[in-house]
Protein backbone atom coordinates (compact mmCIF):
# COMPACT_ATOMS: atom_id res chain seq x y z
CA UNK A 1 0.00 0.00 0.00
CA UNK A 2 1.85 2.46 -1.56
CA UNK A 3 -0.20 5.69 -0.42
CA UNK A 4 -2.31 6.25 1.97
CA UNK A 5 -4.89 8.31 0.64
CA UNK A 6 -5.73 4.68 -1.29
CA UNK A 7 -8.18 4.08 1.88
CA UNK A 8 -10.25 6.98 3.14
CA UNK A 9 -10.63 7.46 6.82
CA UNK A 10 -13.31 10.13 6.90
CA UNK A 11 -16.43 7.83 7.07
CA UNK A 12 -17.03 7.30 3.34
CA UNK A 13 -17.68 4.16 1.33
CA UNK A 14 -14.97 1.30 1.13
CA UNK A 15 -14.58 -0.37 -2.19
CA UNK A 16 -14.00 -4.18 -1.05
CA UNK A 17 -11.70 -6.01 -0.63
CA UNK A 18 -10.54 -2.77 1.29
CA UNK A 19 -7.21 -1.92 0.36
CA UNK A 20 -5.91 -0.83 3.77
CA UNK A 21 -5.47 -5.03 4.24
CA UNK A 22 -2.93 -6.61 2.23
CA UNK A 23 -2.16 -9.94 1.19
CA UNK A 24 1.54 -10.72 0.92
CA UNK A 25 1.21 -14.38 0.82
CA UNK A 26 -1.79 -16.96 -0.07
CA UNK A 27 -2.18 -17.73 3.60
CA UNK A 28 -3.23 -14.44 4.78
CA UNK A 29 -5.64 -14.61 1.79
CA UNK A 30 -7.57 -17.46 3.45
CA UNK A 31 -7.64 -15.30 7.03
CA UNK A 32 -9.04 -12.11 5.32
CA UNK A 33 -12.80 -11.38 4.56
CA UNK A 34 -13.34 -10.13 1.46
CA UNK A 35 -16.16 -7.73 2.39
CA UNK A 36 -14.96 -6.67 6.05
CA UNK A 37 -12.91 -3.47 5.90
CA UNK A 38 -10.97 -1.97 8.60
CA UNK A 39 -13.26 0.31 10.58
CA UNK A 40 -12.24 3.68 13.13
CA UNK A 41 -14.56 3.25 16.01
CA UNK A 42 -13.53 5.75 17.95
CA UNK A 43 -10.65 8.72 17.83
CA UNK A 44 -9.91 11.15 20.84
CA UNK A 45 -7.48 10.33 22.66
CA UNK A 46 -3.68 11.02 23.12
CA UNK A 47 -1.83 7.79 23.29
CA UNK A 48 -4.24 4.55 23.26
CA UNK A 49 -2.86 1.34 24.65
CA UNK A 50 -3.63 -1.96 26.55
CA UNK A 51 -6.46 -3.36 24.56
CA UNK A 52 -8.43 -5.97 26.23
CA UNK A 53 -11.85 -7.99 25.48
CA UNK A 54 -14.37 -8.86 28.15
CA UNK A 55 -16.63 -11.24 26.65
CA UNK A 56 -19.10 -11.65 29.37
CA UNK A 57 -19.75 -7.58 28.87
CA UNK A 58 -19.26 -7.43 25.17
CA UNK A 59 -17.02 -4.62 25.93
CA UNK A 60 -13.23 -3.91 25.38
CA UNK A 61 -11.19 -2.04 27.66
CA UNK A 62 -8.18 0.18 26.83
CA UNK A 63 -5.92 2.83 28.23
CA UNK A 64 -5.48 6.18 27.00
CA UNK A 65 -2.12 6.39 29.15
CA UNK A 66 -1.40 10.49 28.85
CA UNK A 67 -4.85 11.39 29.85
CA UNK A 68 -4.49 9.05 32.91
CA UNK A 69 -8.00 6.82 32.18
CA UNK A 70 -9.05 3.48 31.22
CA UNK A 71 -12.14 3.88 28.43
CA UNK A 72 -14.67 1.58 28.07
CA UNK A 73 -16.08 0.44 24.38
CA UNK A 74 -19.34 -1.02 24.08
CA UNK A 75 -19.80 -3.29 21.28
CA UNK A 76 -23.94 -3.68 21.45
CA UNK A 77 -23.95 0.99 21.72
CA UNK A 78 -20.54 1.28 19.40
CA UNK A 79 -20.05 3.98 22.15
CA UNK A 80 -17.20 4.93 24.54
CA UNK A 81 -17.12 5.88 27.96
CA UNK A 82 -14.67 6.53 31.28
CA UNK A 83 -14.21 3.25 33.06
CA UNK A 84 -11.64 4.52 35.79
CA UNK A 85 -10.01 8.23 36.27
CA UNK A 86 -7.20 8.20 37.34
CA UNK A 87 -5.89 5.19 36.11
CA UNK A 88 -2.59 5.82 37.67
CA UNK A 89 -1.09 5.99 33.69
CA UNK A 90 -1.85 2.17 33.53
CA UNK A 91 -0.37 0.71 30.31
CA UNK A 92 -1.14 -2.73 29.05
CA UNK A 93 -4.36 -4.80 30.47
CA UNK A 94 -5.51 -8.45 30.57
CA UNK A 95 -7.34 -10.95 32.38
CA UNK A 96 -6.24 -13.66 34.69
CA UNK A 97 -8.16 -16.98 34.74
CA UNK A 98 -11.25 -15.71 37.07
CA UNK A 99 -12.12 -12.79 34.71
CA UNK A 100 -10.02 -9.98 36.77
CA UNK A 101 -8.70 -7.38 35.25
CA UNK A 102 -4.88 -7.24 35.49
CA UNK A 103 -3.24 -3.82 34.61
CA UNK A 104 0.37 -2.54 34.18
CA UNK A 105 0.79 0.76 35.93
CA UNK A 106 3.23 3.06 35.15
CA UNK A 107 2.90 5.97 37.80
CA UNK A 108 2.78 3.71 40.49
CA UNK A 109 5.25 1.40 38.86
CA UNK A 110 3.12 -1.83 39.84
CA UNK A 111 1.05 -4.63 38.75
CA UNK A 112 -2.78 -4.67 40.08
CA UNK A 113 -5.69 -6.84 40.20
CA UNK A 114 -9.38 -5.27 39.84
CA UNK A 115 -11.31 -7.48 41.96
CA UNK A 116 -15.14 -8.17 41.06
CA UNK A 117 -16.26 -5.89 43.66
CA UNK A 118 -13.95 -3.30 41.98
CA UNK A 119 -11.15 -2.73 44.97
CA UNK A 120 -7.41 -2.45 43.71
CA UNK A 121 -5.00 -5.32 44.67
CA UNK A 122 -1.32 -4.96 44.51
CA UNK A 123 0.15 -7.72 43.15
CA UNK A 124 3.97 -6.56 43.07
CA UNK A 125 5.74 -3.45 42.67
CA UNK A 126 9.27 -4.15 43.59
CA UNK A 127 11.68 -6.80 43.07
CA UNK A 128 14.67 -7.89 45.72
CA UNK A 129 13.53 -4.41 47.74
CA UNK A 130 13.68 -2.31 44.70
CA UNK A 131 10.92 -0.64 42.85
CA UNK A 132 10.02 -2.13 39.71
CA UNK A 133 10.87 0.62 36.32
CA UNK A 134 7.18 0.65 35.85
CA UNK A 135 5.35 -2.83 34.18
CA UNK A 136 4.40 -2.02 30.25
CA UNK A 137 2.51 -5.18 28.92
CA UNK A 138 1.06 -8.42 30.54
CA UNK A 139 -0.08 -11.92 30.02
CA UNK A 140 -1.59 -15.05 31.55
CA UNK A 141 -0.43 -18.74 31.40
CA UNK A 142 -3.10 -21.57 31.84
CA UNK A 143 -1.39 -22.12 34.85
CA UNK A 144 -2.36 -18.79 36.15
CA UNK A 145 1.11 -17.43 36.69
CA UNK A 146 1.06 -13.39 35.14
CA UNK A 147 3.95 -12.88 32.87
CA UNK A 148 4.90 -8.97 32.52
CA UNK A 149 8.09 -6.64 30.94
CA UNK A 150 9.56 -3.94 32.90
CA UNK A 151 10.73 -1.53 30.62
CA UNK A 152 10.63 1.24 32.46
CA UNK A 153 8.92 3.56 29.80
CA UNK A 154 6.77 5.19 32.24
CA UNK A 155 9.45 6.50 34.38
CA UNK A 156 11.10 8.29 31.75
CA UNK A 157 8.66 10.23 30.78
CA UNK A 158 6.21 12.41 32.71
CA UNK A 159 3.91 12.59 29.77
CA UNK A 160 2.77 8.67 30.71
CA UNK A 161 4.04 8.84 34.50
CA UNK A 162 7.13 10.44 35.90
CA UNK A 163 10.57 10.95 36.24
CA UNK A 164 12.53 8.32 38.18
CA UNK A 165 15.65 6.73 38.40
CA UNK A 166 15.46 2.43 38.02
CA UNK A 167 17.21 0.52 40.49
CA UNK A 168 16.40 -2.46 38.29
CA UNK A 169 17.03 -3.52 34.71
CA UNK A 170 14.64 -4.28 32.02
CA UNK A 171 13.48 -7.38 32.49
CA UNK A 172 10.72 -10.28 31.92
CA UNK A 173 9.12 -11.43 35.12
CA UNK A 174 7.33 -14.18 36.32
CA UNK A 175 4.76 -14.08 39.21
CA UNK A 176 2.74 -16.44 41.25
CA UNK A 177 -0.30 -14.43 42.39
CA UNK A 178 -1.34 -16.75 45.17
CA UNK A 179 2.02 -16.78 46.95
CA UNK A 180 3.73 -13.65 45.58
CA UNK A 181 6.39 -14.94 44.62
CA UNK A 182 8.11 -13.80 41.19
CA UNK A 183 11.58 -14.48 39.60
CA UNK A 184 13.30 -12.87 36.57
CA UNK A 185 12.89 -15.23 33.45
CA UNK A 186 14.93 -12.99 31.11
CA UNK A 187 17.11 -10.25 31.56
CA UNK A 188 19.22 -9.34 28.05
CA UNK A 189 16.67 -7.01 26.40
CA UNK A 190 17.05 -3.36 25.93
CA UNK A 191 13.61 -2.74 26.05
CA UNK A 192 11.00 -5.44 26.43
CA UNK A 193 7.48 -4.60 25.79
CA UNK A 194 4.75 -6.81 24.20
CA UNK A 195 4.15 -10.24 25.36
CA UNK A 196 2.09 -13.26 24.65
CA UNK A 197 2.06 -16.82 24.73
CA UNK A 198 1.51 -19.23 21.52
CA UNK A 199 -1.64 -20.81 21.67
CA UNK A 200 -0.91 -23.62 23.36
CA UNK A 201 1.41 -22.14 25.68
CA UNK A 202 4.41 -24.30 24.62
CA UNK A 203 6.04 -20.52 23.29
CA UNK A 204 6.31 -16.73 24.80
CA UNK A 205 7.08 -14.21 22.21
CA UNK A 206 8.52 -10.96 23.67
CA UNK A 207 9.06 -7.42 21.66
CA UNK A 208 12.15 -5.87 22.12
CA UNK A 209 11.94 -1.75 21.21
CA UNK A 210 15.35 -1.12 22.23
CA UNK A 211 15.92 2.64 22.75
CA UNK A 212 14.88 5.08 20.42
CA UNK A 213 17.62 6.98 20.08
CA UNK A 214 20.29 4.88 19.30
CA UNK A 215 19.75 2.98 16.38
CA UNK A 216 21.83 -0.20 17.02
CA UNK A 217 19.71 -1.25 19.43
CA UNK A 218 17.46 -4.22 18.41
CA UNK A 219 14.28 -3.44 17.13
CA UNK A 220 12.96 -7.06 16.81
CA UNK A 221 10.53 -9.85 18.25
CA UNK A 222 12.29 -12.89 19.81
CA UNK A 223 10.88 -16.14 21.19
CA UNK A 224 10.99 -18.97 23.74
CA UNK A 225 10.60 -22.19 24.75
CA UNK A 226 8.64 -22.29 27.59
CA UNK A 227 10.12 -25.17 30.66
CA UNK A 228 7.55 -25.31 33.35
CA UNK A 229 8.46 -21.60 35.29
CA UNK A 230 11.36 -20.80 33.03
CA UNK A 231 12.73 -19.84 29.62
CA UNK A 232 14.96 -21.75 27.26
CA UNK A 233 16.13 -21.70 23.44
CA UNK A 234 15.65 -17.34 23.26
CA UNK A 235 16.25 -16.68 19.11
CA UNK A 236 14.75 -14.29 17.17
CA UNK A 237 11.69 -14.83 15.60
CA UNK A 238 11.13 -11.83 13.17
CA UNK A 239 13.33 -8.14 12.62
CA UNK A 240 10.61 -5.46 12.63
CA UNK A 241 13.26 -2.68 11.11
CA UNK A 242 12.79 0.03 9.74
CA UNK A 243 10.70 0.51 12.33
CA UNK A 244 9.64 -1.88 15.48
CA UNK A 245 6.87 -3.69 17.21
CA UNK A 246 4.62 -2.92 20.43
CA UNK A 247 1.55 -5.20 21.06
CA UNK A 248 1.59 -9.13 20.06
CA UNK A 249 -1.21 -11.64 20.03
CA UNK A 250 -1.61 -15.03 18.78
CA UNK A 251 -4.56 -16.43 16.67
CA UNK A 252 -5.50 -20.14 16.74
CA UNK A 253 -3.25 -21.27 14.16
CA UNK A 254 -0.40 -20.23 15.56
CA UNK A 255 0.31 -16.70 13.63
CA UNK A 256 1.83 -13.91 15.41
CA UNK A 257 -0.54 -10.44 15.13
CA UNK A 258 2.26 -7.83 15.72
CA UNK A 259 1.45 -4.10 16.23
CA UNK A 260 3.70 -1.84 13.88
CA UNK A 261 5.01 1.48 13.46
CA UNK A 262 7.64 2.93 11.31
CA UNK A 263 6.14 5.62 8.89
CA UNK A 264 3.83 4.83 5.71
CA UNK A 265 3.62 1.54 4.53
CA UNK A 266 4.81 0.14 7.62
CA UNK A 267 2.29 1.61 10.47
CA UNK A 268 -0.83 -0.93 11.58
CA UNK A 269 -0.46 -4.78 11.99
CA UNK A 270 1.91 -7.59 10.59
CA UNK A 271 0.80 -10.76 10.63
CA UNK A 272 2.97 -13.65 10.97
CA UNK A 273 3.28 -17.45 10.45
CA UNK A 274 4.20 -19.50 13.26
CA UNK A 275 7.29 -20.21 11.05
CA UNK A 276 8.19 -16.31 11.14
CA UNK A 277 6.87 -15.52 7.33
CA UNK A 278 4.87 -12.16 6.99
CA UNK A 279 1.92 -13.25 5.49
CA UNK A 280 -0.06 -10.01 5.90
CA UNK A 281 -0.02 -6.51 7.15
CA UNK A 282 -3.29 -4.38 7.49
CA UNK A 283 -2.49 -0.65 7.12
CA UNK A 284 -3.76 2.23 9.52
CA UNK A 285 -3.21 5.95 9.02
CA UNK A 286 -1.24 6.56 12.46
CA UNK A 287 1.31 4.03 14.44
CA UNK A 288 -0.77 1.24 15.86
CA UNK A 289 0.33 0.71 19.67
CA UNK A 290 -1.51 -3.01 20.93
CA UNK A 291 -3.96 -5.51 19.77
CA UNK A 292 -6.32 -8.11 21.25
CA UNK A 293 -8.95 -10.48 19.17
CA UNK A 294 -12.69 -9.56 20.59
CA UNK A 295 -16.48 -10.10 20.10
CA UNK A 296 -18.99 -12.93 19.98
CA UNK A 297 -16.82 -15.31 18.03
CA UNK A 298 -13.40 -13.50 19.29
CA UNK A 299 -12.61 -12.97 15.48
CA UNK A 300 -12.71 -9.28 15.22
CA UNK A 301 -9.41 -7.94 16.03
CA UNK A 302 -9.19 -4.42 17.72
CA UNK A 303 -6.32 -2.34 17.79
CA UNK A 304 -5.49 0.74 19.54
CA UNK A 305 -3.45 3.63 17.58
CA UNK A 306 -2.09 6.67 18.74
CA UNK A 307 -5.54 8.60 19.07
CA UNK A 308 -7.68 5.94 17.72
CA UNK A 309 -9.57 2.50 18.14
CA UNK A 310 -10.08 0.45 14.94
CA UNK A 311 -11.17 -2.98 14.44
CA UNK A 312 -11.61 -5.41 11.65
CA UNK A 313 -13.31 -9.05 11.13
CA UNK A 314 -11.01 -11.97 10.53
CA UNK A 315 -11.01 -15.74 9.42
CA UNK A 316 -9.50 -16.69 12.45
CA UNK A 317 -9.73 -16.33 16.27
CA UNK A 318 -7.91 -15.04 19.21
CA UNK A 319 -5.87 -17.96 21.12
CA UNK A 320 -8.32 -19.28 24.01
CA UNK A 321 -6.11 -17.25 26.84
CA UNK A 322 -7.48 -14.56 28.73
Amino acid sequence: MSDSTSRPWDGSIVRYPDPAIEVLDERFAKIRIGNAAVERLWTGARWTEGPVWFADHRCLLFSDIPNNRILRFDEETNQVSLFRKPSNNTNGNTRDLQGRLISCEHDTQRVTRTEHDGSITVLMDQFDNKPLNAPNDICVHPDGSIWFTDPGYGTLFQYEGHWAEHELNPNVYRLDPDTGNATIVADDFGKPNGICFSPDASKLYVVDTGASHDPDCPKHIRVFDVDGTQLKNSREFVDMSPGTSDGVRTDIFGNLWASASGGLGHDGVHCFSPEGDRIGKIHLPEICSNLCFGGNKKNRLFMTGSQSLYAVYLETSGAQTP
